[in-house]
């Protein structure tokens, strides 16, 4: 049975994914969840998933898509270049299997999605510190926002004399808000972040990362602050087997609808081709 959780709210971007899963998703003789972000009731409901042992599937915005307009409500602005990931047992991808043949990572390049990997930048000066938000770090790491700012600020601060600077993420009434990461990773000498998707921003923007061992690009970044001089870089080929498994993973309500999602995922998870 699809069990699509369902969120209260009305404009939640939840209502127009589900009918897609239910339509494109093949019904097994098992229960199969469906949750949209971390919201309402889902963290207890997925712990629920857990202690029964339930397959249950994370969706959320893309890793490489074009940006719903998220305020004063989301909305998604081109249908053919919004991608949504879908990612069994977890909130972010943690591999899977490189398809050498594959064209979804060059279908989004040929859209101008992404671009190639542009290797890794040198002589930069500060630390961009970037938290997941408040209800993700807490289920992630068990202390609230500012416990782990600062528990990361005083830890860099042992191994760096550099400038460390804390971006939160863009909401309506702070600092952040209508500004672009892209503007304060240009100085950038390295990322830390804990599941935030800003490591991708700054990985495409030639600046390594520092991630928890569970965000989708812990596989290209590094783990220790006391490394914070020397940040992992890996090389070309490994960065674009890592794109084109991410892309392996995301797909827009149109693919989803038409079973183009339940077939790509059989083979990452299942090493199944339908």
């Amino acid at each position: 049975m699809i069990i699509c959780h369902e969120m209260k709210w009305s404009d939640c971007l939840s209502h127009q994914i589900w009918p897609e899963i239910k339509k494109g998703w093949k019904d097994e003789d098992k229960n199969i969840h469906f949750f949209w972000g971390l919201g309402g009731s889902n963290v207890a409901d997925i712990k629920e998933c857990e202690r029964l042992g339930e397959e249950w599937w994370y969706v959320d915005t893309g890793y490489f898509t074009e940006q719903i307009i998220r305020y004063p409500k989301p909305e998604i602005h081109n249908y053919a270049r919004t991608y949504f990931r879908i990612i069994r047992g977890g909130i972010h991808t943690g591999g899977g299997v490189y398809i050498p043949e594959s064209t979804r990572l060059k279908e989004l390049q040929d859209k101008a999605i992404v671009g190639p990997f542009q290797g890794w930048s040198k002589g930069r000066n500060k630390v961009l510190v970037c938290p997941s938000s408040p209800t993700v770090t807490f289920h992630i790491n068990g202390i609230s926002q500012q416990e782990w700012i600062d528990q990361v600020v005083a830890q860099l601060k042992e191994h760096t004399d550099r400038e460390i600077v804390v971006r939160n993420k863009p909401r309506p009434g702070n600092q952040w808000f209508g500004t672009d990461i892209k503007d304060d990773l240009k100085d950038t000498h390295a990322l830390v972040t804990n599941m935030s998707l800003s490591a991708i921003d700054a990985i495409m923007n030639m600046v390594p990362a520092f991630t928890h061992q569970r965000n989708v690009a812990s596989q290209v970044t590094s783990r220790d602050i006391r490394k914070i001089e020397k940040p992992f870089k890996p090389g070309v080929k490994t960065m674009r087997e890592w794109m084109m498994v991410m892309s392996e993973h995301q797909f827009t309500l149109n693919e989803i609808g038409s079973g183009v999602a339940y077939e790509a995922l059989k083979r990452q998870y299942e090493n199944k081709v339908l």
